[in-house]
């Protein structure tokens, strides 16, 4: 070969690798002008729970409370569909798993003056999840208000026939062995007993915990949903989103501002919120004790906090001590909204069981939520809630 010939051949081979350089970086580095965005990483899987890049920009709102997240959680929240839990509110059930987790909280006697959670996830893992208990009809109510097919979790339920026959329900909402996620028809490892989990001795009721990721991933495995349901129908076709606003400045906020909430005439349930304005959060002790978490030992909190006052009756089903509990969940009533460290008084409305609650000021305008965990507490008309 001549010097000429190699000379060629060399000259074609650089400017090939430099082309190509050249064009690595332009593609890669958004040189031009961010043609293609970077690759957004998946998150990780530490311990059974899925964690994520905190560093990365928070600019995804999260429709259930309007919380921003990366666009990283927002690519993993939409391979599911919102997902309410069951858990129970015993003394002998504190403190519970995964609460400070939800996205939001539903709060209301479930029989002797005894509260119960529905706690509902979506763009957040909760990590373990309980004690898990039992379905009430006006939970299902409002778990309804979250899109086509929402996963409902929990171990049995109301089953006299009645109005408050919670399992019939489900059935006729064609939930059944589908969106409906009862640990009597789910085997372990989904659901499992765990005695030592509190660290006292609890009686067995006490001792049911699943998660969300096991939830979820059975609710793909078994039940084919995910975000899409069988038929490729997206679950919030129909959802009703808040709306959301931002924290008002720390120079406008309150120094102060306490709410009690009397369930019954149950010191042990009686709920009392604390505003912070150094967070602009409500701090919540129940029975006259911190509630915490024992996922993260912290204390719970939430940015609102919403008082439905529904009229409370006995089902009259027949049940032992006529226990069994109904809550006026549609129509319409007085309610109301702790945020900012202020007082709203409202006016809460429901048309039907899937209509989302939508809470309105005195103005007939509808309110906003802070951006952040919202904790309804669903009161009798004649409850005592004082302010200060």
């Amino acid at each position: 070969m001549d010097k000429n010939k190699l000379v060629i051949i060399l000259s074609a081979f650089a400017l090939y690798f430099l082309s190509a350089g050249f064009s690595y970086f332009i593609f890669s580095k958004g040189l031009a002008g961010g043609l293609t965005d970077s690759p957004i990483p998946a998150p990780t899987l530490s311990n059974g729970q899925v964690t994520f890049d905190e560093s990365l920009p928070k600019t995804q709102e999260c429709p259930l409370n309007g919380v921003k997240y990366s666009k990283q959680q927002e690519n993993w929240w939409q391979k599911h569909r919102p997902l309410g839990v069951m858990i129970e509110n015993h003394e002998e059930s504190r403190p519970q798993s995964g609460l400070s987790g939800a996205d939001v909280i539903y709060e209301a006697v479930a029989e002797g003056g005894i509260t119960r959670f529905l706690a509902v996830y979506y763009c957040q893992e909760g990590g373990i999840l309980g004690p898990v208990r039992s379905a009430r009809t006006y939970f299902l109510d409002f778990i309804s208000e979250y899109g086509n097919y929402p996963l409902y979790a929990h171990v049995g339920g109301a089953n006299q026939s009645g109005p408050a026959d919670a399992i019939s329900q489900i059935s006729d909402y064609g939930w059944s062995s589908y969106n409906d996620l009862n640990q009597f028809s789910i085997s372990a490892p989904t659901f499992l007993r765990d005695e030592d989990r509190i660290g006292h001795p609890v009686a067995t009721e006490h001792t049911m915990y699943s998660s969300a990721g096991k939830l979820w991933g059975f609710a793909q495995k078994q039940r084919e949903l995910t975000n899409v349901d069988k038929k490729n129908n997206s679950w919030d076709e129909d959802f009703v989103s808040y709306k959301f606003s931002e924290d008002i400045s720390a120079s406008e906020r309150p120094a102060s501002q306490s709410v009690h909430l009397e369930f019954w005439n149950n010191k042990n349930y009686y709920v009392d919120w604390t505003y912070d304005p150094k967070t602009n959060l409500y701090k919540r002790n129940n029975g006259g004790s911190t509630h915490t978490d024992l996922n993260n030992k912290k204390q719970l909190t939430a940015k609102n906090v919403v008082v439905l006052l529904m009229r409370e009756s006995n089902a009259n089903d027949g049940y032992e001590n006529n226990i069994h509990l109904l809550y006026q969940t549609k129509g319409t009533g007085k309610a109301i909204v702790f945020k900012d460290g202020e007082r709203v008084d409202a006016t809460w409305k429901k048309t039907n069981r899937t209509a989302r609650t939508i809470l309105t000021d005195a103005k007939g305008n509808e309110i906003k939520f802070n951006r952040g965990l919202i904790w309804f507490e669903i009161m009798a008309t004649d409850s005592t809630i004082t302010v200060k």
